[in-house]
C-alpha cells in the first residue's frame, strides 16, 4: 500500500486509486501527484473497502474493474457507495467488453485504457466539481466553468 501526499501545483482532491498493476498503480499514481492530487494507492478492493471504512479522507474512488479476489471495481464500487452514498467514482478497464456487462454506480465515468496518465487528474477534477454542483448548485470551481465534458458519464 502507498499512501503518498501530493506537493506541487494547485491541491487537488485526495483519489483512492485501486490498480493491481503495479507498474500502472505507480505511474498513475506518480502523475497525479505531480498534478497536486493526495493519492491513497491500493492493489485490491478488500484494501479500498478496508480504507473507506477506516476513515480515510477520499473525494473519489478511481478503480481499474477487473481486480483480483473475490471483488471487482464494479462491487468496489457498490460497496464504497454504501459506507459514502456522494463519493464519486471513475472505473477503467483495457477490456471493451467490460462497459457493456458494467452496471455502474450513478453519475460515475468509465475511462478506457491504455489512457494517458496525465489526463487523469483532469476527469477526475470534473467528477469532483460535479458532485460539488449537484450538492451546491455552484457554476463555477475556481477558475474554471463546469460545463459539457467530451469524456460522458455512464449511465445506468
Amino acid at each position: 500500500m502507498n499512501t503518498l501526499a501530493g506537493t506541487t501545483r494547485e491541491k487537488h482532491a485526495k483519489v483512492l486509486l485501486v490498480e493491481d498493476e503495479a507498474l500502472i498503480r505507480d505511474l498513475i499514481t506518480e502523475a497525479l501527484i505531480e498534478e497536486g492530487f493526495e493519492v491513497y494507492a491500493v492493489g485490491t478492493a478488500d484494501e479500498a473497502l478496508h480504507r473507506l471504512a477506516a476513515g480515510t479522507p477520499v473525494d473519489i474512488l478511481f478503480t481499474d474493474v477487473n481486480l483480483p479476489g473475490g471483488m471487482d471495481g464494479a462491487v468496489l464500487a457498490q460497496r464504497a457507495r454504501e459506507l459514502r452514498p456522494d463519493l464519486p467514482v471513475m472505473y477503467t478497464s483495457g477490456r471493451r467488453s467490460v462497459i457493456e456487462q458494467l452496471a455502474p454506480v450513478d453519475g460515475s465515468m468509465f475511462l478506457p485504457k491504455p489512457y494517458n496518465p496525465y489526463d487523469v487528474g483532469r476527469l477526475l477534477d470534473y467528477l469532483v466539481a460535479a458532485k460539488k454542483i449537484t450538492q451546491s448548485g455552484i457554476t463555477q470551481v475556481g477558475n474554471h466553468a463546469v460545463g459539457h465534458h467530451p469524456v460522458a458519464p455512464l449511465a445506468r
